[in-house]
C-alpha cells in the first residue's frame, strides 16, 4: 500500500462490506477451527489407543533386494547353472502369540520340515529377527503365509539350479547356502558370477505387507553370466559313454576330456561316479572330485610318443630305425619286460606294439636334461593354467637326480605322475603341428591362440602316422576305431601305485587319441581306474569310450569323414 494512503482510504474499507457478510465468514471460520480441534481431541484422547496401534503397525523397514547371480552357459547358450526364486522364512519372536494354536505349529513344522520343538526354540524373546529356514519353495511358502501366524515373515531370495545335474557336476561345481561358489567354475569365477544384494526403504503394515516403497538405499548389482567352451551335446555323450564303461568293467571310477586341438578349448569334461549338485545331501565324498583335473597317476605307455618325438626331433632315430626288444632287458640291476617277445621292431613298431624295452633303448640315446626339458615344456610337473580349484601338479623329478633306470621307466610312463587334463593338453602338439596350445575352459578366438613350439612340424607328421598304426590292425587299440574317420592315439595300462609299492592286480587303463588324425580336430583322453576282469588294458576298456565320444564329437562339430565307411568297422555303442 502506498505510504500516502490512509487506512480509511483503502479499497477494502471503501468497499463497505456489510457487517452481515463478515459475520457469516467469521462463523464459518469458527466452525472449521472447532472441527479441527474436535478431531484432534478425538484422535489424541478418545481414540488414542487405536491410532497408536495403527501407527506402530505401519513402520519403516529396510529390506533386502536380492540380486541374481550370473548364469553359467555352454558354448551354444545352453544353461548349466541358473537361479529360481524361493523364500526365506523368518520370525520376529516378540510378535509370536503366547497362545499359538498347536495345529498351526504342527502345520508350520510339516511345511518347514523342521521339528516343532526346534521351531519353538527359535522364538527367543530377546531377538527381533531369527531365520527359520532358507530356500523354501514358493508353493510351501504360500501355504505358510496362509496360516496367518503373527510374527512369521518371508523374504524373497534366489536358489541355484543345475539343469544338467550329474552330467556336468564336477566342472560346473556348486554354491554354498550363502550363494558363494564352493567348487568348480562356481568357485573359479565367483568374483564374476557373484551378485551383491541391495536394500530399500519400505513401509509395512501390521501383517508384513509392503504398503509403500520409499526407494533404494543401496542398488542391487546382479552377477555376470559366464560362457564356457563346453559343448553340452558332446558332454552328454562323454558322460554316458564313460558311465557305461565304468559300470560294465566294474571299475572304481573313470574320467574323460575332449579338447579342441587348435584352440585348446575344453569341449567336454566328464567324471563318473558323479552327483547331483541340486541335492545338498550328496555334496560330500569322492564323487565330488573332478578327477580329470585333480587326480594324478602314472600313465604308462601313453608317454611313449613323447619319447619317440624327442628322439626324432634330435635325429637320434628315424621311424625306420631298428630296435632289438626280445622279451626282457637288464639295466643297472633292474629288469625291464614286454608283454610279448616282439623281437626286432622299427621305432614306429615300438609305439604300435607298445614295447617298454624299445622305449627304454630310444630314451637312452638322449640326455636326461633333454627329456626333462621336453616333459616340463609339455606341461608336466606344474599345474595347468586353468584357474581351476584343486588342479593336480604331478611329479617330474629334477633331471640331475635321475638314474638310468629312472630315465628308462619315465620313457614308458612310470616314475612320473600326471593328470588326465595334462595328458590331453600335451597331445595337442600332435593336433597342432608340434605346437602346444594353452587350455581354456572358456570360449576362445581361434585366431588369437598362439601355440608354443615343442616339436618340429616334420616330426609331428611322422608321429601322427605312427599313432594311426596303433588303432589299425596289429596295434593295441583297434577298438578305438571310428567309422569314416582316421584315428590315431596311444594306449596306457599301468599298475596302480601305493605307498607300499605297486598293486599287481589293480590297473589304470587309459587311451588318448586324435581325430581325424590326418587333419586333426580334437584330442580325447579317457582313463578308467581299477577295471576288473580279464579285459583291463587301455585299448580294451578306454578305447571304445574314445570311439563313442569321438563319433558324437564329429557329428556335433560337423567334421566331414576322411575315410570310407565299411559295415565291419561299426563298433557296438557302450551306452544306451
Amino acid at each position: 500500500m502506498p505510504r500516502n494512503v490512509t487506512f480509511n482510504q483503502t479499497p477494502l474499507v471503501k468497499a463497505n462490506v456489510s457487517r452481515g457478510r463478515s459475520t457469516l465468514v467469521m462463523i464459518f471460520m469458527s466452525i472449521a477451527f472447532a472441527s479441527c480441534a474436535a478431531r484432534a481431541f478425538w484422535i489424541q484422547v478418545i481414540d488414542r489407543k487405536f491410532y497408536e496401534k495403527e501407527g506402530a503397525s505401519r513402520v519403516e523397514h529396510i529390506i533386502d533386494v536380492p540380486a541374481e547371480r550370473g548364469k553359467i552357459i555352454d558354448t551354444n547358450g545352453m544353461v548349466l547353472a541358473t537361479n529360481v526364486l524361493v523364500k526365506s522364512i523368518w520370525v520376529d519372536p516378540k510378535e509370536i502369540p503366547e497362545d499359538l494354536e498347536p495345529g498351526k505349529l504342527a502345520m508350520l513344522s510339516r511345511l518347514l520340515d523342521m521339528p516343532a520343538q526346534q521351531i519353538t526354540e527359535q522364538f527367543d524373546r530377546d531377538k527381533t529377527f531369527v531365520y527359520l529356514k532358507h530356500q523354501v519353495p514358493l508353493g510351501e511358502a504360500d501355504k505358510i503365509k496362509s496360516l496367518g501366524i503373527p510374527g512369521i515373515y518371508q523374504t524373497t531370495e534366489y536358489k541355484r539350479l543345475y539343469p544338467e545335474e550329474e552330467v556336468t557336476a564336477q566342472l560346473v561345481g556348486f554354491n554354498g547356502i550363502t550363494g558363494a561358489g564352493e567348487d568348480g567354475v562356481e568357485l573359479a569365477q565367483d568374483a564374476k558370477l557373484g551378485a551383491v544384494d541391495g536394500t530399500k526403504l519400505v513401509i509395512r503394515d501390521r501383517v508384513g505387507h509392503v504398503v509403500e516403497d520409499l526407494g533404494n538405499v543401496n542398488a542391487a548389482r546382479p552377477g555376470v553370466d559366464v560362457q564356457l567352451a563346453l559343448n553340452g551335446s558332446i558332454q552328454y555323450s562323454a558322460f554316458n559313454a564313460l558311465r557305461s564303461a565304468v559300470i560294465n568293467s566294474n571299475a572304481q571310477a573313470g574320467s574323460a576330456v575332449v579338447v579342441d586341438g587348435h584352440t585348446g578349448e575344453i569341449l567336454a569334461l566328464a567324471n563318473y561316479p558323479s552327483y547331483d549338485p541340486n541335492d545338498r545331501s550328496l555334496l560330500r565324498g569322492p564323487a565330488l572330485r573332478n578327477r580329470v583335473v585333480t587326480d594324478v597317476f602314472e600313465p604308462g605307455s601313453i608317454m611313449k610318443p613323447f619319447t619317440v618325438s624327442l628322439a626324432l626331433d634330435l635325429r637320434r632315430v628315424s621311424p625306420d630305425s631298428l630296435v632289438e626288444t626280445n622279451r626282457t632287458f637288464s639295466l643297472d640291476g633292474a629288469t625291464i619286460t614286454d608283454d610279448a617277445n616282439f623281437g626286432t621292431l622299427t621305432v614306429a613298431g615300438v609305439i604300435q606294439k607298445s614295447s617298454n624295452i624299445g622305449a627304454t633303448k630310444i630314451a637312452l640315446t638322449m640326455k636326461p636334461e633333454e627329456m626333462w626339458k621336453m616333459y616340463t615344456a609339455l606341461g608336466f610337473g606344474h599345474a595347468p593354467d586353468l584357474s581351476f580349484p584343486g588342479a593336480g601338479v604331478g611329479i617330474v623329478r629334477p633331471w640331475r637326480k635321475w638314474h638310468r633306470i629312472e630315465q628308462a621307466t619315465m620313457s614308458y610312463g612310470y616314475g612320473v605322475s600326471v593328470s588326465l587334463i595334462q595328458l590331453a593338453h600335451a597331445y595337442t602338439v600332435f593336433a597342432n603341428n608340434g605346437r602346444l596350445v594353452p587350455l581354456s575352459l572358456y570360449k576362445t578366438d581361434e585366431a588369437s591362440v598362439k601355440g608354443t613350439r615343442i616339436f618340429t612340424e616334420h616330426t609331428t607328421d611322422e608321429v601322427r602316422v605312427i599313432l594311426e598304426s596303433v588303432v589299425a590292425k596289429g596295434g593295441t587299440a583297434p577298438q578305438a576305431e571310428v567309422p569314416g574317420y582316421s584315428v590315431g592315439g596311444k594306449t596306457g595300462t599301468a599298475y596302480t601305485a601305493t605307498r607300499h609299492g605297486y598293486q599287481r592286480n589293480a590297473y589304470r587303463a587309459s587311451f588318448v587319441g586324435v581325430i581325424p588324425i590326418r587333419n586333426p580336430r580334437v584330442v580325447i583322453a579317457v582313463s578308467v581306474d581299477k577295471p576288473k576282469g580279464a579285459k583291463h588294458y587301455g585299448g580294451d576298456v578306454s578305447g571304445p569310450v574314445f570311439a563313442e565320444i569321438a563319433q558324437a564329437a564329429m557329428r556335433v562339430l560337423n567334421v566331414q569323414p576322411d575315410e570310407p565307411v565299411t559295415e565291419a568297422a561299426h563298433p557296438e555303442p557302450l551306452s544306451n
